[in-house]
């Protein structure tokens, strides 16, 4: 359970932050917090809490409704929820059960029930009334008592508000909720005897609230597929095409690349012939081959690592690694001339990877060592190049990176050694990709590209309000379409 309210982020368990990182994926806690208790700060002086803050309990004398007493949450409900929920379970009616379970705005009037002022909104036990920032309210649905667990929903999509009771939806109590309100989960009592308690999301909640958030991303989906074009189809299908083409050339996919090509009517940016040997430096360096990587870049691309020294480092980092895994090998002093001058003879293009490459074996070569030391010095003394040109933070990587690469040699078995994810298959993946795109001397293609602008423009608009951006992760949408039958 979440810790006792302080001046920071609250401290919460695995299965706590796992739970509430599926219900709302779009907020990042690092930059927004989410409602975790009852805060001991935003409560009047008749509310007590207990319970790590979840428990709320009346303590005044309960005489009228002078004396009615509210909390709001510690956090407000962040823009990025697309739909937030909480619920309450009222433990005890006390003497009259005059409680309020709703939402307010911060600086509402805590010596009132939720919904008696303006910006507050509140479903009351003792009448089943709903208050919206009034005192007069409208029959809404029945009323709760103790062992009743009463959830209230805010849905930033149609700025409604919703209650539940004991896990039945029991309809929109609010659909007029104004624009970039922000509001606090707020409940309020009045009378001697009262006490509720909160759950926030690190419980499961009696109402199936996973359902609702599958529905409002289905709908949210539809809504986009469904969205009509200015132009006509035949543009978007040519950009389209474009995108497509763009990122399969990028990529290496040669064969495909050119088969879409013939088949849209395209023209290829790049020959057949570039587009290979691409492909086959990737396939190199995802082999383990660091050493033909670079001696057919240095072939086909003189001067490339001259102008780049950050990703020769990298790229040089990574040989060191896949020789000690045994997929490389040492680089001869004939290679490291080339290096400096382009002039690497030409080696096989070879890429199966069951090849077999004899690792090195430090106990009992040690002409092995002494290589393998003098590489070593050779990457330091480019890293100290480096330093002297780089910024801060990039050098500091680099320098943890050289580190880790180092570390390897301390122990008799790097596989099971603290920096043995170096020695993962996955790791040569980055800096594939880098050294593929500083050939093509770009980034990234343009389907990445926009795919990386489309996912910064749904978090601005989940930053402004817009709640369906909070439904509309590019992952999602990129997954085929299912038949579905929930309804709200």
């Amino acid at each position: 359970m979440a810790s006792v309210e302080g001046g920071g982020e609250m401290e919460v368990t695995t299965n706590e932050a796992k739970r509430l990182s599926y219900l709302y994926p779009q907020v990042d806690e690092k930059e927004t917090y989410l409602p975790r208790q009852w805060s001991s700060k935003d409560k009047y002086s008749y509310i007590g809490l207990s319970q790590n803050n979840l428990r709320v309990h009346y303590k005044g004398s309960g005489k009228n409704h002078k004396d009615a007493a509210a909390v709001r949450s510690n956090h407000p409900i962040p823009t990025g929820c697309g739909v937030y929920y909480y619920e309450v379970k009222v433990i005890s009616k006390g003497k009259d059960g005059h409680i309020g379970i709703g939402m307010s705005a911060s600086g509402v009037s805590l010596n009132k029930l939720p919904g008696w002022e303006k910006s507050s909104y509140g479903y009351h036990a003792d009448d089943g009334c709903v208050f919206s920032s009034s005192g007069t309210g409208q029959q809404f649905g029945p009323t709760f008592t103790t062992g009743d667990v009463v959830g209230c929903g805010f849905n930033l999509v149609d700025r409604s508000i919703f209650f539940t009771k004991n896990g039945i939806k029991l309809g929109t109590a609010v659909s007029d909720v104004p624009a970039n309100l922000q509001l606090y989960p707020t409940v309020g009592l009045q009378t001697p005897g009262e006490i509720v308690e909160g759950n926030f999301g690190e419980d499961q909640f009696a109402f199936n609230f996973e359902a609702l958030l599958t529905e409002m991303k289905y709908k949210t989906r539809l809504q986009i597929q469904e969205l009509p074009v200015a132009e006509g189809e035949g543009v978007w299908q040519a950009n389209l095409h474009k995108l497509v083409l763009g990122y399969l050339v990028h990529h290496g996919y040669t064969s495909t690349a050119v088969a879409l090509a013939a088949d849209t009517g395209q023209q290829l940016e790049e020959s057949q012939e570039s587009m290979t040997n691409r492909q086959k430096i990737q396939s190199l360096m995802m082999c383990g081959r660091v050493s033909q990587a670079v001696s057919m870049v240095n072939r086909l691309h003189p001067g490339l690592f001259d102008s780049d020294q950050e990703l020769l480092f990298r790229v040089l980092c990574h040989q060191f690694i896949e020789t000690i895994a045994g997929y490389d090998t040492l680089p001869g002093r004939g290679a490291e001339e080339g290096r400096e001058n382009g002039e690497v003879e030409d080696e096989s293009m070879e890429t199966e990877s069951n090849d077999v490459v004899t690792p090195i074996n430090l106990d009992k070569d040690p002409g092995a060592v002494e290589q393998l030391l003098l590489f070593g010095r050779e990457l330091q003394s480019l890293y100290n190049q480096i330093s002297k040109k780089s910024h801060q933070s990039g050098s500091h990587q680099l320098q943890t990176l050289l580190q880790d690469v180092f570390s390897l040699l301390a122990y008799a078995d790097p596989h099971s050694s603290p920096v043995a994810y170096l020695l993962e298959p996955s790791q040569r993946e980055p800096v594939t990709a880098a050294l593929n795109s500083a050939i093509l001397k770009n980034n990234k293609p343009p389907l990445e590209f926009a795919l990386g602008q489309a996912s910064q423009c749904l978090k601005l608009m989940t930053e402004n309000g817009l709640g369906a951006a909070a439904f509309a992760t590019i992952e999602e949408l990129l997954k085929p379409t299912t038949p579905h039958n929930q309804t709200v």
